[in-house]
């Protein structure tokens, strides 16, 4: 039972991102509690509301930035509703961290490129966060980061940290606006879907790794560009934290093929995602 058992933590700020996105900053009632956590970047976590459910979410925050654990919550059902309904000073619960990790140490001295899309820079900002802090043991980064549209976009107030980072090239898009709308009121940055951007700025793939994550068809369509571009399977890494139900592989909603994405992800290689079943 203690596998289930949650730890309590306390709402210290909640920061709106879009419309149906806000991030929770939480602090653990227990001191004990927050001298002992640890965890990597890409590592998740399954909070809940106390009474009414539980979901899985990325532990969004860097290691290095470790003031607050962090969840950014997108609204799409009854537990996720909770969540944007309770107040700072709520308290929730919290088992975690599980899962796998990006390897950060393995990719010392090698240029990053993170490719997100609307809420899947939720995981990725994990670890962007741990290479700008870690600035000096890693080459150039590349952030291509899109959304629907303008007011889609999540971490407004971190995007310029972003721009004036070292040797950081940032490239903001939203997608075409609709036929309606003609043109997004105020938006000046670039339009066009995430793949494409990605393609028209082209990274080098040598000594390179590419952090993806976004929804499905952005996926699909960004592993074809990044194989276009000549990144090997291998330095094509993903996170698959929305597959997960109970976090620690007993429930086996996780299951895919021979694996359990609970406890051998939520962090995968192309190479490894290519094993995978046909349907997956």
């Amino acid at each position: 039972m203690e596998d289930y058992r949650p730890k309590l933590m306390t709402v210290e700020k909640v920061r709106q991102e879009t419309p149906d996105v806000r991030t929770l900053f939480m602090k653990f009632n227990d001191g004990t509690e927050v001298k002992d956590f640890e965890y990597k970047p890409g590592q998740f976590m399954m909070l809940s509301v106390l009474g009414q459910g539980e979901c899985t979410f990325c532990l969004t925050q860097s290691p290095t930035r470790a003031e607050y654990i962090e969840a950014s919550i997108k609204l799409a059902g009854k537990v996720t509703e909770e969540f944007h309904n309770l107040n700072e000073g709520t308290v929730v619960g919290f088992r975690g961290p599980y899962g796998n990790f990006f390897d950060v140490e393995a990719w010392k001295g090698k240029n990053i490129v993170f490719v997100a899309g609307g809420i899947g820079m939720a995981p990725v900002r994990s670890v962007l966060n741990y290479v700008l802090d870690k600035r000096d043991d890693y080459g150039k980064m590349t952030i291509v980061y899109g959304s629907r549209s303008p007011e889609d976009l999540s971490y407004k107030e971190e995007h310029e940290e972003w721009r004036k980072a070292k040797d950081c090239d940032v490239h903001i898009t939203v997608d075409p606006a609709p036929k309606s709308v003609g043109k997004w009121p105020g938006w000046e940055g670039p339009v066009g879907f995430v793949p494409t951007i990605l393609e028209d700025v082209a990274p080098s793939s040598k000594d390179t790794v590419c952090v993806v994550c976004g929804p499905p068809i952005m996926i699909k369509f960004t592993l074809q560009v990044l194989t276009k571009l000549g990144f090997k399977d291998d330095d094509i890494i993903t996170t698959l934290e929305n597959r997960m139900q109970c976090g620690i592989g007993k429930c086996g909603r996780c299951n895919v093929g021979r694996i359990y994405v609970c406890k051998d992800g939520p962090v995968f290689t192309n190479t490894q995602l290519k094993e995978l079943p046909d349907d997956f």
